[in-house]
């Protein structure tokens, strides 16, 4: 294994610190507080639209959101990425970026997705208001992401191993 400098997983080496230059720093800056700005947008934005009363439920959801990435979905994809690692040489980084993309794509649609599915259980008399099988629609959909999964990393391992394509020319060959 060999280390890299500045990617926080393993210390530089002796007599090398790690320093920001003064463009890493005003970036973060701007990134921090382009965020602060968003987030005080939002929640304006909420406080202006969303009856007082909707604003637990709404603080619930956040929650909810929060919880669910912070216990169940971030372990997972750290776990998978660790376990697809020590899986040696045989996985690229490629595939294990392209099966963590999938988990978190499917997570994310999944988060949407469920709100309407347990809604369509407390569902009104008008059948217009959620038509559809949120359910059945979320299952072929990953079923859908886990072949595309399984393609793009098929692909992306005989790419890696007939190699990149490009042939550099020697001086010779001109």
């Amino acid at each position: 294994m060999t280390e890299t400098v500045g990617t926080g997983l393993n210390p530089p080496p002796a007599g090398i610190t790690a320093s920001t230059s003064r463009r890493m720093r005003t970036i973060r800056w701007v990134l921090v507080g382009g965020g602060v700005l968003l987030l005080a947008w939002g929640a304006f934005v909420m406080f202006d639209l969303v009856r007082l009363t909707r604003i637990p439920g709404v603080a619930l959801w956040i929650a909810a959101a929060i919880l669910l990435h912070d216990a169940i979905l971030a372990p997972i994809v750290f776990a998978l990425g660790i376990g697809l690692r020590r899986a040696g040489r045989r996985v690229s980084g490629t595939v294990i970026a392209i099966v963590q993309g999938g988990i978190v794509v499917g997570s994310i649609v999944s988060l949407v997705a469920v709100p309407t599915i347990v809604a369509k259980n407390f569902a009104p008399a008008n059948a217009t208001v959620l038509p559809l099988n949120y359910g059945l629609n979320l299952g072929i959909f990953w079923l859908v992401l886990a072949a595309l999964t399984v393609g793009l990393s098929a692909w992306a391992v005989m790419r890696e191993r007939r190699g990149s394509g490009v042939r550099l020319q020697d001086d010779s060959e001109r």
